[in-house]
């Protein structure tokens, strides 16, 4: 049974693309970067951070026994195919692979990650949260080392709210009143886009309202609960398809170029987004040369009992393949293991450091950021959200859960089916999915 299911996550865990040769994990691959010596043990790395090179670069000129040899073999989903035929053919695997949170069970049940337990996790364990750390955990295993992650905030348009005389929303209810004062008023825009795209997006907001989507650990992976249709998704789902029956709310795809305008040029007066979200907007170009941007807290609930969420994360894993288990193990813990290395991961890539030590730290916490008027943002907004997220379990087959969730959305805000229907659509279909591929159903 579990060859029927390492074939099925390896069928989710990718898109299908054409596939270039790489020799990644070879004695003869290429490196990006320079090897500062030569002599040393070299760490095939792949990654696609962001000035990643002067991270690399940093830890090759501080370690004299370790080099990293790092390559952008691409971003998400291209890299994960090249790692999945690198899985398939049982070579051409990196030392060490960047993989977002999300994926790690899809490529663990593979056996294609180590569990890094038994070369030192727990030595590290303690500076990272129990949030960030629940993420790259499944069960007593340990699959990664956290990186960067994405607490959720909102950014606004204070202009836009000033003009229209709009307080800044703190809980849904007030967001809902906001929305339809910005119609009323005859602003051209609206207040916020619900992107039936928004995968990750749109599960923190399910999460948000106490959604438990998944029960999985990887010490039983022919076991699966699933329960995406539970009261709290269905109470978010409901609240946003009343919003977009209402015209309060754009419904555009994520992450088009036609989406990057709108944010930026007054289209949508609210970015609910992650920690991340203040670089991937001031990198935009065509932005409102008058727009005041600042952030706030996400909208909650029950304003007394707020709850924190999470838009993505990436992570360091050790792949089966690397010819160094340990040495590769010490290039993903320490790669991001100071606070020279996140300055340049913060000031240069506008990463969200998940690494308490700079995760803590007065320079972090007081960080100026232009883009919003000086406005420190870390403080204002984001540490709170980080220190109050605890983790989340994924599946298996997340990419195909999500894509399914995108397929049901679509068909819900076209008005093919209510939103309690999509749920419940959403449930039965992942649930035939996994008994086809050989899950038990808890």
């Amino acid at each position: 049974m579990k060859s029927k299911l390492l074939a099925a996550s390896g069928v989710v865990a990718v898109a299908a693309a054409a596939l270039t040769g790489c020799s990644a994990g070879s004695s003869e691959e290429t490196c990006t970067n320079e090897i500062v010596n030569p002599d040393a043990t070299q760490v095939s790395v792949w990654a696609w951070y962001p000035a990643f090179e002067d991270v690399v670069d940093l830890f090759n000129e501080t370690h004299d026994e370790i080099q990293v040899c790092w390559t952008n073999a691409g971003q998400g989903n291209d890299e994960y195919t090249k790692f999945s035929t690198a899985i398939e053919s049982g070579s051409g695997a990196p030392d060490v692979i960047m993989l977002e949170a999300e994926v790690l069970s899809s490529f663990s049940i593979r056996d294609a990650l180590v569990d890094l337990t038994e070369y030192g996790a727990d030595e590290v364990k303690g500076d990272y949260s129990e949030g960030a750390w629940k993420d790259v955990s499944s069960g007593d295993a340990v699959y990664a080392i956290p990186v960067d992650g994405g607490p959720m905030g909102m950014l606004y348009r204070q202009d836009i709210l000033d003009q229209y005389g709009i307080a800044v929303p703190t809980t849904w209810d007030e967001f809902a009143a906001a929305a339809q004062a910005l119609k009323d008023a005859g602003a051209p825009g609206v207040i916020a886009d619900f992107p039936t795209n928004g995968r990750a997006y749109n599960q923190a907001l399910f999460a948000q309202a106490g959604s438990v989507p998944f029960d999985y650990d990887n010490a039983k992976p022919t076991e699966i609960g699933i329960e995406v249709n539970d009261e709290g998704s269905k109470r978010v789902l409901a609240y946003w398809n009343d919003l977009v029956a209402r015209g309060l709310v754009a419904t555009d795809d994520a992450f088009t170029a036609d989406y990057n305008t709108k944010l930026v040029d007054g289209s949508y007066a609210i970015y609910v987004a992650a920690a991340w979200g203040p670089g991937y907007l001031g990198g935009l170009s065509d932005a409102d040369a008058d727009a005041e941007w600042k952030a706030a807290p996400v909208p909650q609930w029950d304003a007394a009992n707020p709850v924190q969420i999470n838009w993505g994360g990436s992570t360091f894993a050790v792949t089966s393949q690397a010819k160094d288990p340990e040495a590769a193990a010490v290039v993903a813990k320490e790669i991001f293991g100071t606070e020279e290395a996140w300055k340049l991961g913060i000031e240069k890539a506008a990463l969200f450091p998940l690494w308490k030590p700079i995760l803590e730290s007065d320079y972090f916490r007081d960080l100026e950021y232009p883009f919003f008027g000086g406005q420190q943002i870390n403080k204002d907004v984001f540490l709170e959200a980080a220190a109050g997220y605890t983790g989340f379990t994924f599946s298996p087959f997340q990419n195909y859960a999500y894509d399914q969730l995108t397929e049901q959305l679509y068909a819900m805000v076209q008005g093919e089916k209510a939103s309690d229907q999509a749920l419940d659509d959403l449930q039965a279909s992942l649930e035939q999915y996994a008994t086809e591929q050989g899950f038990s159903l808890k």
